[in-house]
């Protein structure tokens, strides 16, 4: 190109530039303001009191058939511990959705409203596996809620709004975007965290992760940190994941979980590498479901009611939302032959990881 009409040609692209800059600006919110005005009288301050043993327990060294007694022999001294987190209400009535980590031990619950009242809370129910908690306050008004969102709609890159206590300051929000999804921190068999660079500290734990439409698309849980402050990497628990949770602890107090008896491994990479993927019955356990109906170690199974297994962690969450007594279908694979097996679905465990 001339050079004559590359000078000319530059003042052009700036000026597209400097064109396209507010274009590029307004994809993102203006302000999240009107949203917050809207959202956040239905955030909770949620303080509890613990109580605990002090971790130099002098009994310590003793068998473990021999501390209890020793301990309530000389009436040991217990501790009462402060600690505090986040909520919010979804129903006027007074329901709150918490992490079990907040208050899944606690003696004592009080509730802090957006408007400065504070109230007595009771645990409805606490799921420990996937971290959510149920309490419920008691009002002489209907309460401000916020509602669920759909978390299977959520992308990277999308922004997020998060609110809650952070170390005690009540009422603060940060917003950043959804830097991943799915993600499995090791803290149970039925990790799929959203991950977000919204600020997010402790005290923030319980608290709502809202879309840009001013609905929950997850509930706080943890962060990743050298400090134990923000570094940008948080997680929280998919409200597709945490409203099922939340609708079984209202009904039943309670989680119900589908079980079959069996530990379950991704097969090695160079196992039956030709073939469709699948999970392998590692061990069957004794009296369970999955022996009663059949099913022994080395099996594959390559499908549930006919939807596709690929890892170990999909089984378990596919058997655990079928209903305690349901049958399920599993397609498997036997010494090379393919074979479909009916379980009727058993109670997981209380407790069972």
């Amino acid at each position: 190109m001339p050079a004559h009409r590359r000078g000319a040609l530059a003042p052009v692209l700036l000026a597209l530039m400097l064109a396209a800059g507010p274009a590029a600006r307004a994809a993102g919110p203006d302000s999240f303001a009107p949203m917050i005005r809207r959202v956040l009288p239905a955030v909770v301050n949620i303080r509890i009191t613990e109580t605990v043993t002090p971790q130099d327990d002098p009994f310590s060294f003793l068998p473990p058939e021999l501390q209890q007694q020793f301990r309530e022999r000389f009436h040991q001294r217990k501790e009462k511990m402060q600690g505090a987190g986040s909520g919010f209400i979804i129903d006027p009535s007074g329901f709150i959705v918490t992490n079990d980590h907040v208050v899944g031990k606690a003696d004592q619950i009080t509730v802090d409203l957006a408007d400065g009242t504070e109230l007595p809370a009771r645990v409805v129910g606490t799921d420990e596996l996937t971290d959510v908690a149920l309490i419920r306050v008691k009002a002489d008004r209907p309460l401000p809620y916020v509602a669920w969102g759909d978390s299977r709609g959520v992308e990277v890159g999308d922004w997020v709004v998060a609110a809650g206590n952070p170390f005690g300051l009540g009422g603060s929000i940060s917003a950043g975007i959804v830097s991943a999804r799915g993600r499995d921190i090791g803290a149970g068999p039925f990790d799929d965290f959203i991950q977000i660079d919204a600020p997010i500290n402790p005290g923030n734990s319980g608290g709502p992760v809202f879309n840009e439409q001013g609905q929950v698309i997850g509930v706080d849980t943890a962060i990743a940190s050298p400090t134990g402050a923000s570094v940008g990497i948080g997680f929280a628990i998919p409200s597709e994941i945490a409203s099922r949770i939340v609708a079984d602890l209202r009904e039943h107090g309670r989680v119900e979980r589908g079980w079959l008896g069996v530990s379950v491994q991704d097969p090695s990479a160079n196992e039956d590498r030709h073939g469709p993927s699948g999970v392998l019955i590692a061990a069957v356990e004794r009296n369970g479901p999955a022996l009663r109906a059949g099913l022994r170690a080395g099996d594959m199974v390559t499908a549930v009611n006919g939807q596709p297994v690929d890892n170990a962690r999909g089984l378990i969450r596919q058997i655990a939302q079928a209903a305690p007594g349901s049958q399920v279908r599993l397609t498997l694979r036997r010494q090379g032959r393919e074979m479909e097996l009916n379980i009727t679905v058993g109670q997981r465990p209380s407790g069972q990881g």
